[in-house]
């Protein structure tokens, strides 16, 4: 174990406190790099374990950072698809962490003013257009545009608070590859999902844990974020809401180490949901059998931890 002492800054620079923290390496130290943060002067810590570019190694300061710690601080890119979500996609940027270096929208060909609205609230926002129906099309095109280190995705339609990034990436920091929210964790909670989906949900979790040998609160819930380069792994293919399960159970398969935390969710703030409860119910119930009876369990690494 490595212990590394990290001094926190406000915006104006001034330090605030010093923080232990323990970081497990496997085969490189981890070398914990200081952000001076924005106006909200919230903490962010991030590493990398790969060595600088030639291009980091030439900006000032380069060779310095080079012969002590060879490690530049990790990018972090947000996933959103969105489709029609005009009035609720800039409530979602005007929350999201500085800390985010890179937003993607996927667009199902919204004709409402999606893009526009989301330009106009983060002008460097990515957008991907991408005209093939469902939501699982439009996650795996956000993955492969994807550039940042870490990988968040979560919805449009303000149901999940964006100022959460920061529980998920700080339990990437922590090691884990994967990071699934739960609204069944203490701290998390739902003031959205109906009592049909609620035994809906419950059912099939307790399926996806009987049958791959797992203790999962939560199944069927979008907000997650991984490290980029385990994504690759997992070689998806759905189309639909039942992308979340499926990334689920590969990663489980693939023996990604998992941790849950707890996720609040809020009611869409406009319109109306995509979802359909019996038909993406159907759709999660067969990726969970298929993919249970069509591959091997993988290592016990595959079993979520609690934040």
């Amino acid at each position: 174990m490595v212990l590394s002492s990290l001094r926190r800054f406000t915006a104006g620079g001034h330090v605030q406190s010093d923080v232990w923290m323990g970081l497990v390496a496997s085969k490189l130290e981890l070398s914990l790099v200081m952000h001076t943060l924005s106006q909200d002067s919230r903490d962010t810590i991030a590493y990398h374990d790969a060595p600088l570019t030639e291009g980091e190694l030439d900006r000032p300061g380069g060779p310095h950072r080079a012969a002590n710690a060879a490690y530049r601080p990790l990018t972090i890119s947000v996933v959103i698809p969105t489709k029609n979500e005009a009035r609720n996609i800039g409530w979602v940027l005007e929350r999201m962490d500085p800390m985010v270096d890179e937003v993607i929208i996927v667009d199902g060909l919204s004709v409402d003013g999606t893009i526009a609205a989301a330009r106009a609230v983060r002008p460097d926002v990515v957008v991907v257009e991408h005209p093939v129906p469902g939501k699982g099309e439009a996650v795996r095109a956000g993955f492969a545009a994807a550039t940042g280190d870490l990988v968040v995705m979560l919805d449009a339609d303000g149901s999940m608070d964006p100022g959460e990034i920061i529980r998920y990436v700080e339990a990437l920091v922590d090691g884990h590859d994967f990071v699934k929210g739960s609204r069944y964790l203490s701290g998390g909670g739902t003031s959205d999902i109906t009592l049909l989906r609620t035994i809906g949900n419950g059912a099939l979790t307790r399926l996806a844990n009987l049958l791959f040998g797992t203790s999962y609160s939560e199944l069927c819930y979008g907000y997650m974020a991984f490290r980029r380069t385990r994504i690759r792994e997992l070689d998806l293919t759905s189309t639909g809401f039942e992308i979340e399960t499926e990334i689920v159970l590969k990663a489980r398969l693939a023996g990604l180490a998992i941790v849950e935390v707890p996720s609040f969710e809020s009611p869409r703030r406009h319109g109306v949901s995509n979802l359909h409860t019996f038909r993406d119910g159907w759709r999660v119930l067969r990726t969970l059998l298929r993919h249970r009876f069509a591959n091997p369990i993988g290592s016990a690494t595959g079993e979520p931890e609690e934040s």
